[in-house]
C-alpha cells in the first residue's frame, strides 16, 4: 500500500510515517516511479509505535523492542547494557501507574453512569 493509504488507515500523517521510516521502525519497497510501497502489516506497527509514543517511549527505545511485537518473536538484543534495562524497567513501571489511574478514572465514571442512570425518571414519568 503507498504511503496515503497506511496514513489513512492509521490516523498518522504522512510526514510522521517518513519520520518512523527515517527511524527504522517501519520499512518500504520502492515502486519504480519512486513511491513507497507498505507491506499490510505495518498497519498494526505503526499503531503499535504511536501507543508506545504516546505511552512515552523514545523511538530508540521502541525500535528495540519491536522484535518484541512481532510473531514469530525473535528477541536478541547484543547491546541490552544495564542503563537500557533500567530505563525499560521505569517505563514499565510508569504505565503501570498510568493504567491504575485510567482504570481507576474509568471506574469512578462508571459508577457515576450507574447512579445519574440509577436517579433519573423514565421520560414518561417525568411531572409536565
Amino acid at each position: 500500500m503507498r504511503i496515503g493509504e497506511l496514513a489513512e488507515r492509521t490516523g498518522t500523517s504522512r510526514r510522521l510515517l517518513r519520520y518512523y521510516e527515517e527511524q527504522g521502525l517501519i520499512v518500504s519497497e520502492r515502486c519504480a516511479n519512486g513511491y513507497r510501497d507498505y507491506d499490510p502489516r505495518f498497519v498494526d506497527r505503526v499503531l503499535q509505535i504511536r501507543g508506545l509514543l504516546d505511552a512515552g517511549l523514545p523511538t530508540r527505545i521502541i525500535k528495540q523492542i519491536l522484535p518484541c511485537l512481532d510473531e514469530p518473536r525473535s528477541i536478541h538484543f547484543p547491546d541490552a547494557t544495564p542503563e537500557m534495562l533500567a530505563t525499560l524497567e521505569r517505563e514499565r513501571d510508569r504505565m503501570t501507574e498510568r493504567i491504575d489511574c485510567l482504570t481507576r478514572n474509568r471506574d469512578a465514571i462508571v459508577e457515576y453512569l450507574e447512579v445519574v442512570r440509577g436517579c433519573a425518571l423514565p421520560a414518561a414519568d417525568v411531572p409536565s
